[in-house]
């Protein structure tokens, strides 16, 4: 072998170094960046300690006071009022106004234990004016939802950007984990190349962390979740078609208000406890049909705790039962026994209990985006 051939193997031997030595500094570099924006919270269950990740418990069967305005608000983890959660849409509403004070920050912001975060970092500062045609239209990628935060170019936390301001970087939080199962590569991807598109038009730097880890935390929360993922239900078989305006009366006299095509009993904290619905999946008001069956639904995770969650349910299903000339049945068919009300009361306090010690709060903002 000559001594030039000799030459050009060490050259190549370097530079393959140079470059895994650059891919390592340029990996370093986003987790620091990513963990300045998500700093470890060891009280989080779901996040975990430092250095462990969070242990997915065993799918049940189906049956701080606000900083200053004048500091930054990191992403937390704060609870809050889930009023809007069914405005909303996703797992979890938001509890928080959008708008905090006129200069103070957003109190909305990114969950780190059940979103993935994208930053955009514009070379230069731009309107807002400008970003919101782009943005207003990235609601999901896939089934996963997606929001949109903003740092305006005098550190102020937006959630929700406005045409007045200037932005010097946006965050873009993709769900980890929903009911449709945990964020698939092709979902990544597609979040991804919608941050891109954005970097693109508006001359930006887009940094976000490993798809791989990004997938593996995926696959944790959606275990997570599949564990404690229960609903229980109650059926009134009308024993023939009744009016569904006559339906709708009732219901609403007993205290049903609407939630889109289903009716939801509502808690004291404004959540839904339970929903009814047609057995035919339509809505109350929609043409002269009859209706013939009714379906009771509560909703473990996105109930507020209860400890008569289920047995509050059936008061109110027996009073309906009682005003519709109407048989309730349990989930197979059988009535229900007052022994049996008292033992799934029972179960359900331990599944709340779970819930809370999963991170995941019955009826908290994170537990109704998590479980939509």
């Amino acid at each position: 072998m000559s001594d030039l051939q000799i030459g050009l193997i060490v050259l190549g031997v370097l530079l393959i170094l140079m470059v895994l030595g650059f891919n390592w500094w340029q990996d370093r570099r986003v987790r620091r960046r990513m963990q300045a924006h998500f700093p470890s919270n060891e009280h989080d269950p779901l996040l975990g300690t430092a250095g462990q990740e969070s242990a997915a418990p065993p799918r049940a069967s189906s049956a701080s006071a606000a900083p200053s305005p004048s500091q930054r608000r990191e992403p937390g983890f704060n609870g809050g009022s889930p009023a809007g959660a069914a405005a909303t849409g996703a797992h979890e509403a938001v509890a928080a106004p959008a708008g905090g004070p006129a200069d103070g920050d957003d109190r909305e912001e990114a969950d780190p234990a059940c979103e993935v975060v994208i930053e955009v970092t514009f070379a230069e500062p731009v309107r807002g004016a400008d970003l919101l045609p782009v943005t207003q239209s990235m609601r999901a990628a896939g089934r996963k939802p997606m929001r949109v935060f903003g740092q305006t170019d005098d550190q102020r936390h937006r959630a929700r950007l406005r045409g007045d301001e200037r932005y010097a970087s946006l965050q873009i939080a993709v769900l980890l984990a929903n009911r449709t199962g945990p964020l698939t590569a092709i979902e990544w991807s597609q979040a991804w190349a919608r941050a891109q598109d954005l970097g693109e038009r508006f001359d930006a730097a887009i940094e976000g962390p490993d798809q791989q880890a990004v997938l593996e935390q995926a696959a944790r929360l959606d275990d997570t979740c599949a564990a404690l993922d229960t609903q229980v239900g109650l059926t009134l078989l009308l024993g023939g078609a009744q009016p569904a305006a006559e339906v709708l009366a009732v219901a609403r006299d007993l205290g049903f208000i609407h939630d889109g095509p289903r009716l939801v009993w509502m808690s004291d904290v404004g959540l839904p406890r339970f929903t009814l619905t047609r057995g035919d999946g339509a809505a109350f008001d929609a043409g002269m049909g009859g209706v013939e069956r009714l379906n009771l639904l509560l909703d473990v995770p996105c109930s507020p705790a209860d400890e008569r969650a289920f047995g509050r349910m059936v008061d109110v299903g027996r009073q309906l039962a009682q005003r519709l000339r109407a048989e309730l049945v349990d989930d197979q068919g059988k009535p229900l026994a007052d022994a049996s009300v008292t033992v799934i009361d029972e179960r359900l306090q331990v599944l709340f209990g779970q819930l809370e010690q999963a991170g995941l709060r019955a009826g908290s903002e994170r537990a109704l985006r998590v479980f939509s």
